[in-house]
């Protein structure tokens, strides 16, 4: 008999966590939902039934959702295993997996899209008091304090203290531990919303460095640069208009 999970494991709140599952019609279409996607997707607000699966989704999830659906799509049944991918939505980080569904001849006769809400495993503390009063548009979100990683079609999550390094890759984010370069969904825009400004701090449009990793501030060709922990270590070019930034983060004095 398999021990009991302690509460506030990983596993513990997969068992917990409610699931929302939306059948879609081989174009994609909505056809159907559970209560729990009824809750959590703005049903309410674009009525998506019999619509799209994107057109409830904010533009850049759309693109990821299509991503998925064609990679399905191209996926044998037989293969067994869901494309998965995370998103961001304004206050939640969804899991979601996508599986192709076949007919007795193979055809393709819809898919099925099953998420988890996964905000608890990645999120650090409670939600911050000011959320509740905060201004019309503006959107107080709760910090990282795992990032969650994709590979072979498994999500593993690491801890924000082991990252040392992520680099915009379009949608999408590689993210540099001490096990080598990993690629996260989330966009680097994402990312930055969510994590700790004290520790991580965006040096140029596609890097965001981790403060305590970095060994040294320098110079090339005329420009800023900054080296952060790595096998070896990585140097990433810094932005003009982030080099006071960084130094005054790093506690360097101008001209030093």
């Amino acid at each position: 008999m398999a021990a009991p999970q302690a509460p506030g494991s990983a596993l513990y709140l997969f068992e917990k966590f409610e699931v929302g599952v939306v059948h879609l019609d081989p174009h994609r279409r909505v056809l159907a939902m559970n209560d729990f996607a009824r809750r959590v997707l703005p049903v309410g607000e674009r009525q998506p039934f019999d619509k799209l699966v994107t057109s409830f989704h904010p533009a850049q999830s759309a693109a990821k959702v299509s991503f998925l659906l064609d990679q399905a799509s191209s996926c044998p049944v037989a293969h067994g295993l869901p494309m998965t991918m995370i998103i961001n939505i304004p206050e939640q980080v969804l899991l979601i997996k996508v599986t192709r569904l076949a007919g007795e001849a193979g055809q393709t006769t819809g898919f099925a899209l099953v998420f988890y809400d996964v905000t608890q495993l990645v999120v650090q503390g409670e939600a911050p008091a000011a959320a509740a009063i905060a201004p019309p548009g503006r959107s107080d979100k709760r910090l990282l304090a795992r990032i969650p990683l994709v590979a072979n079609h498994r999500v593993t999550f690491v801890d924000t203290a082991d990252v040392v390094l992520l680099e915009s890759q379009a949608h999408y984010t590689r993210v540099l531990t001490s096990m080598g370069w990993q690629f996260c969904n989330l966009s680097i825009g994402d990312l930055q919303a969510r994590l700790d400004a004290q520790r991580f701090l965006r040096v140029h449009r596609c890097y965001i460095v981790n403060l305590d990793a970095v060994l040294e501030l320098g110079r090339a060709d005329g420009k800023t640069r900054v080296q952060v922990r790595g096998e070896p270590p990585v140097w990433v070019p810094v932005s003009r208009a982030e080099v006071s930034r960084l130094r005054a983060a790093l506690g360097v004095m101008r001209g030093a």
